[in-house]
């Protein structure tokens, strides 16, 4: 008798499999948690819907405790996930975001992207694109109440500092008239056909993150694609970098590490005439503060992206 089981073509565990005739099982990272008033942050968050024709929509936060006619710090926040999985009202991103609205004391603005595969890139990227737009549009009372958009950031890990990255360029072509003040890029999702770094001696995770990113973007440039590789050819110089500030933060065991710190050095010695900081955190892994929202690390990496858009020094 022939077994009906499925071969699978794509594994992204614990997260997703892919079978070879085309089925999609998401196997977590679909957990909702509601908005609402956190009560050991003091944020209050609510769901709005930003594009009614595509279903974009986006979880807005604010300090519960903010005067009438006071005006906070604006973080426009991309999650992570390779694009793939995730969402803004996942149990442990709403945590995390929490937690940073009430570090730094401002409005958070977390994005509710359309995912692969059942939504290609770039789609990722133009909803995040008119998220900018929506949000600056006036249509939302807790913005028009109570934002600075003096100080616009944006801001996301792994997937959602790729994003962040492409979408201080397309302002700055598109004359966008909210000036970016700083960019927050958490072990930003950069990625390229030659190893670098860990990656020469890792090769089975260098063939695995090849392999999503192949499968979130067909393209016959592959890893050298400019969506994932800021430096290859076709990829704007870092020299006109939209914002004035920038923080990367890399953890040690994350082989995205070398990426990250790579991006930094490229844009310290380029022509940009912003100030770039870099964070390291020593044993931890990718993302590690979402999936560890508590541990001592987690909060000294809030603490330090609070002071980052706070202007502080560390």
């Amino acid at each position: 008798m022939e077994s009906t089981k499925k071969q699978v073509s794509l594994e992204v565990l614990p997260w997703l499999v892919v079978h070879s005739d085309g089925t999609l099982e998401r196997l977590a990272g679909t957990e909702v948690c509601l908005p609402g008033l956190d009560p050991e942050t003091g944020v209050l968050s609510k769901d709005i819907i930003i594009d009614p024709k595509t279903g974009l929509s986006a979880r807005i936060y604010r300090p519960d405790s903010i005067q009438p006619g006071q005006k906070l710090p604006v973080v426009l926040y991309f999650h992570g996930g390779a694009f793939l999985i995730a969402s803004a009202s996942l149990p442990n991103y709403h945590t995390s975001i929490n937690k940073l609205v009430a570090q730094a004391n401002i409005i958070a603005v977390s994005v509710n992207y359309r995912l692969a595969p059942e939504h290609p890139l770039p789609t990722a990227y133009e909803d995040s694109w008119n998220a900018l737009q929506g949000v600056q549009a006036g249509n939302e009372p807790w913005i028009n109440d109570y934002a600075d958009f003096n100080q616009f950031f944006l801001a996301g890990d792994s997937a959602g500092a790729n994003i962040s990255h492409h979408l201080a360029f397309r302002a700055k072509q598109s004359n966008h008239t909210v000036k970016i003040k700083g960019i927050g890029m958490i072990h930003p999702y950069f990625w390229g056909t030659q190893p670098v770094g860990s990656e020469v001696t890792d090769e089975a995770r260098k063939q695995m993150v090849d392999g999503w990113w192949r499968f979130v973007c067909p393209s016959d440039k592959g890893s050298d694609d400019p969506w994932i590789n800021p430096f290859a050819d076709g990829s704007p110089n870092l020299e006109g970098l939209e914002c004035e500030r920038v923080i990367i933060t890399v953890a040690e065991r994350d082989i995205l590490r070398e990426r990250g710190k790579m991006y930094y050095e490229k844009l310290v010695n380029s022509k940009w005439r912003g100030n770039a900081e870099i964070m390291e955190t020593k044993g931890k892994d990718h993302v590690f503060h979402i999936l560890e929202p508590d541990c001592d690390e987690a909060k000294e990496m809030v603490r330090r992206l609070a002071l980052f858009i706070n202007q502080v020094e560390a």
